[in-house]
């Protein structure tokens, strides 16, 4: 056989590794889990910023009350009414909220029947875990305050500050 002849077998061969039939099947199967990772992370940090900011709401909503001297239930005392204003996972626990919401209130200096122009604080607490779909433990708990001024003193018993505050709430 002469060199001559070996050609076309040599061009065809060389044509076919020259081809990239394959190469995009590579490259989505190297890009797709960095792409699952960053869609599950967006997906997990959304759900953090909807407790905590649920968790705002709620705490804004109990200072407010206690400052004005309100209560709008008759049977609950006033952390009980805004804890049960929590929607969902937060309100009842479930995989992703280890430990429901909790809402304190409580006044500095500490009273029993605070008078008019005193700081009442309003903390509302929940742990969650992160990821938990991934099988993670890694947990956070979520601390959101709202602080006001009592703007009438209290002429009944609407609301009773808590005497045992979390480590976790602002000191003032």
């Amino acid at each position: 056989m002469t060199p001559t002849s070996h050609t076309p077998f040599l061009r065809r061969w060389r044509r076919r590794l020259a081809q990239e039939h394959g190469q995009a099947l590579v490259e989505f199967a190297i890009v797709l889990p960095v792409l699952l990772m960053i869609i599950v992370g967006i997906l997990a940090f959304g759900r953090y910023t909807n407790y905590a900011n649920q968790q705002t709401q709620m705490a804004g909503q109990a200072a407010r009350y206690a400052a004005l001297d309100v209560n709008p239930s008759s049977t609950l005392t006033l952390q009980n009414y805004v804890q049960a204003q929590a929607t969902g996972e937060l309100a009842a626990g479930s995989s992703s909220v280890t430990s429901a919401v909790k809402v304190y209130l409580y006044t500095y200096p500490s009273s029993t029947s605070p008078a008019a122009g005193t700081p009442v604080v309003a903390c509302v607490i929940s742990t969650v875990s992160l990821l938990p779909m991934l099988g993670t433990v890694t947990s956070m708990t979520i601390v959101q305050s709202a602080t006001m001024r009592i703007e009438q003193a209290q002429t009944s018993a609407k609301w009773t500050p808590d005497t045992t505050i979390p480590s976790k709430c602002p000191a003032t």
